[in-house]
């Protein structure tokens, strides 16, 4: 085989996948260097991107996508509660609150 058909998958993804996405994260770093933190832009920018995370979080929760579509209701609400409870009691954690969260989900799945 020729260098450039082992290439080519690779080639795809960092047109296709890579570029379309972080050129557009790099543009955005560029142009907020300048802006300030605590300007009406940026509240309103940050609250827009914060609701949008709250909707595609709900839409996972009251009509989730494949294999989560056939675990409860219940376990569902009870997954975000212990993530939460997990980021709270880590020191607001991220990190912790996904990892408690989704051992909750997952050992949820396994007792139902």
């Amino acid at each position: 085989m020729n260098a450039l058909a082992q290439l080519s998958p690779i080639l795809l993804l960092i047109l296709a996948g890579f570029l379309p996405n972080d050129l557009w994260r790099l543009l955005g770093v560029v142009v907020a260097r300048g802006l300030d933190e605590a300007s009406d832009l940026v509240i309103w920018v940050r609250a827009v991107a914060v609701a949008i995370l709250g909707g595609v979080i709900a839409n996972l929760i009251l009509a989730p996508p494949g294999a989560l579509a056939h675990l409860q209701l219940p376990l569902r609400l009870g997954a975000i509660a212990v993530g939460f409870l997990g980021f709270i009691l880590a020191r607001r954690s991220v990190f912790a609150g996904v990892l408690a969260g989704e051992l909750a989900l997952v050992a949820g799945a396994y007792w139902c």
